[in-house]
């Protein structure tokens, strides 16, 4: 069941798991070797794994899923791509990692999924494939055990708002709405974000989250919001005009807004 139709974007993903599996961005060969792909930022929050459950929700072809294995937790990845599932497994095995992947549906997971876990964890672009961040908090707070948490890097809202497709821009500029509506930007692509080029131009759809809509639907679900940070950097170049500071991050001249958050939330 495609509970919200998005059997396009799904198709779309298929296409690109294969793509970034063997991309420069993904660089899949330096995490066999042992390169964490998680970042700096994530490991000092959440903290010691070890011995812990953890499950990772939108996990594409799951190399921070293995990442945070490789910390010492017992993971769970899932996501509703087969092909990035596939792709998940035969590194699990390559790597002789413990790790467990669904293909499933995030809505539908309650579904397919019937336990509980210490951490929840999902990061770095996936709140936009959400059509119900409502839901999407129930799904959390139903897969944590009391006393568990949830955690998540992502794309600040602002930033969203000055995503510019203008290889030229020079300057941020405010390009799309900062709220929520239920119908989604469709919009047409013959490449990913990775920078690969696809077979054919894909259709895809996203939708727009505020801050509110994102910590309310956590409150909703019955979870305590233990901090909310907000940093002026993000890990890669989203725009032209960004400049890479000293660590590596990049930054818009001035640092006059946030790029990224991170937010954890507690089930009591």
């Amino acid at each position: 069941m495609d509970t919200f139709n998005l059997e396009t974007n799904r198709e779309m993903w298929n296409e690109w798991a294969t793509l970034h599996a063997g991309s420069e961005f993904y660089d899949v060969e330096s995490f066999k070797k042992g390169k964490s792909s998680l970042y700096p930022v994530e490991v000092e929050e959440i903290g010691d794994v070890s011995g812990k459950s953890l499950l990772h929700l939108m996990c594409h072809f799951g190399k921070d899923t293995l990442s945070w294995a490789r910390r010492g937790a017992k993971v769970t990845g899932v996501d509703f791509s087969d092909k990035a599932i596939d792709i998940a497994r035969s590194l699990t095995e390559e790597l002789e990692l413990e790790a467990k992947f669904i293909c499933c549906n995030l809505y539908d997971l309650p579904r397919n999924l019937d336990r509980q876990f210490d951490i929840v964890f999902t990061s770095a672009g996936v709140l936009c494939w959400l059509p119900d961040l409502e839901k999407w908090g129930y799904v959390i707070a139903q897969f944590l055990k009391s006393g568990g948490f949830f955690y998540i890097l992502e794309g600040h809202p602002f930033l969203n708002m000055l995503l510019d497709e203008d290889s030229n821009a020079v300057k941020p500029e405010i390009l799309r709405s900062y709220f929520y509506t239920p119908e989604p930007e469709i919009y047409q692509s013959d490449a990913s974000y990775a920078g690969v080029k696809t077979s054919k131009i894909h259709t895809g759809k996203e939708w727009t989250h505020g801050m509110g809509d994102i910590v309310n639907s956590l409150i909703s679900a019955g979870l305590r919001i233990d901090f909310l940070h907000e940093y002026p950097y993000i890990f890669f170049k989203a725009m032209p005009y960004m400049e890479r500071d000293s660590e590596g991050a990049w930054r818009i001249p001035g640092d006059k807004i946030p790029l990224i958050f991170t937010l954890k939330a507690t089930k009591p």
